[in-house]
């Protein structure tokens, strides 16, 4: 009788091993039937056009978070590409070089789109645009722009952009723009226009007229408030997440994230550790700048912040950035093998806000970006490659097929049309 209960109880143990298993694959299954069905969007990527050349480009597998081979590994449909420009000094000469910057990066995505591999990849103007190229099997490209600098203070210069396919435009990055002060004011309690100057006030109206996508993520609390108040249509913000979770200016808090809801607008998560969760970030942090000291002083190289890089003439930067490249290379390489590392922020965290956000707003107002190649990225979605990760996550959490397809791109195709609509009516007169 003593065997007989042992075999019973091995026999059990064994069989919920291996429904355990079967339910594990039968989920992943599940998940990879419904990521190759769904239209996945990641809503921001920066770009270097150095990668944008004959030799040198997209269609090869680069060291670059985002390109066609990881795209196509990963499942990712849509990357909307930057044109990114830094905040300078709020002069015509400043303007000028920042315009120089900004349309060399319209022609670099041009490129990619017309010339390099239009076999692979188009450009997409609207959600028309979006499902036909997906349908065709090609990869879609859409343009945001990430700082309203370079277009000085000329307002026909949004139709300029418009017209080069710009469909979101954020009218601050990382410092007060000619247009809108920026979250970064947060950190002295310094502001150049306490939200909108009258040009940015004209600009939310020339975009609401044009059906450019008004994206708040960089722009300050009251320049948000403003926004809000003055835009005829919905906005959204193109990679951010919730303050509730993480501190930080970057994020949306409560009541404006509540206002993105009344709003009509979306929300689009974004996968940057620091965003995140800064327990997680800061411990492992302290860790990885330790070894990242230590392999800088091996090669020679000078430990810089992104803003002092940025600053760095063109050739410089590039350079410098090329071996910090290298440098995080061996990084990688030699913490796959540490076992004293603090736990790394990763998919759960991320999925985390999305979970927050729509429980506080509703499943028709989040979304999801990345930020790759402009410090995004999170232990499995680390690049484009991986882009899978999030959907099965998505799924073992137990958000719907129709939920999943609206978080990876459904609402924001739906704020585009509804922008554009906005726009029609505008015109009309």
């Amino acid at each position: 009788m003593k065997n007989l209960v042992i075999l019973l109880f091995v026999f059990m143990v064994v069989s919920c091993g291996e429904t355990q298993q079967n339910s594990e694959v039968s989920l992943a299954e599940r998940a990879e039937k419904l990521h190759q069905k769904i239209i996945t969007i990641d809503t921001h990527d920066d770009i270097n056009v150095k990668n944008f050349t004959d030799s040198i480009n997209y269609t090869q597998r680069l060291e670059t978070q985002i390109n066609l081979p990881k795209m196509n590994e990963g499942g990712l449909d849509v990357a909307w590409l930057i044109v990114y420009t830094g905040q300078d000094s709020l002069t015509d000469t400043g303007y000028a070089k920042a315009k120089a910057n900004a349309i060399s990066k319209f022609d670099a995505i041009h490129k990619l789109c017309e010339e390099i591999a239009p076999d692979q990849i188009e450009l997409a103007l609207s959600s028309e645009d979006v499902r036909r190229i997906v349908a065709s099997g090609k990869k879609v490209a859409m343009i945001g722009v990430e700082n309203a600098y370079p277009l000085g203070t000329d307002l026909s210069n949004f139709e300029a952009y418009y017209n080069r396919g710009a469909r979101y435009v954020s009218l601050a990055h990382n410092g007060h723009s000619q247009f809108s002060d920026s979250n970064t004011g947060e950190a002295d309690n310094i502001w150049l226009h306490n939200g909108l100057s009258n040009l940015g006030k004209e600009a939310v109206k020339e975009m609401n007229r044009l059906g450019i996508m008004i994206d708040v993520s960089h722009p300050s609390k009251e320049a948000f408030n403003q926004m809000i108040a003055l835009s005829k249509a919905p906005l959204i913000a193109s990679h951010s997440s919730a303050r509730a979770l993480c501190d930080h200016s970057r994020n949306l808090d409560d009541d404006q994230l509540k206002m993105m809801k009344k709003n009509g607008g979306v929300v689009q998560t974004v996968a940057f550790k620091s965003y995140l969760n800064t327990e997680k970030y800061e411990a492992r942090n302290v860790k990885i700048k330790a070894l990242e000291k230590a392999v800088m002083d091996s090669l020679g190289m000078e430990s810089m912040s992104r803003q002092e890089v940025m600053a760095l003439p063109g050739t410089e930067r590039d350079a410098y950035i090329a071996q910090y490249m290298q440098v995080r290379g061996i990084i990688d390489t030699k913490t796959k093998s540490m076992t004293d590392l603090p736990p790394a922020v990763d998919v759960g965290d991320f999925v985390d806000h999305i979970d927050y956000m729509v429980k506080l707003i509703g499943i028709d107002h989040v979304g999801i970006s990345s930020d790759f190649d402009g410090g995004g990225g999170i232990e499995g979605w680390s690049d484009a490659s991986e882009t899978f990760n999030v959907t099965l996550e998505l799924v073992k959490r137990g958000y719907t097929e129709d939920e999943i397809e609206k978080l990876w791109g459904g609402n924001l195709l739906r704020v585009l049309d509804e922008v554009e609509a906005v726009a029609a009516e505008i015109q009309k007169g």
